[in-house]
């Protein structure tokens, strides 16, 4: 909502950058979509990799806190 707002209040000021706004943002977030996805795989390697490293501990009996 806050964003919402603040884009009012720049089409009141600047209507041109405004509207400039309004149609790039679904560019900006197609182009920066790879680097999210990219970023959610990283992620799942490393908590297979950590998995894998506490697997020993867990397989013993120790328990996470």
């Amino acid at each position: 909502m806050v964003k919402f707002l603040l884009w009012l209040i720049l089409l009141v000021f600047c209507w041109p950058l405004a509207l400039l706004a309004l149609v790039l943002y679904p560019v900006v977030w197609l182009l920066l979509l790879p680097f999210r996805l990219l970023g959610i795989a990283v992620g799942g390697v490393l908590e297979l990799v950590k998995a894998v490293v506490l697997l020993p501990a867990r397989i013993l009996g120790a328990r996470p806190k």
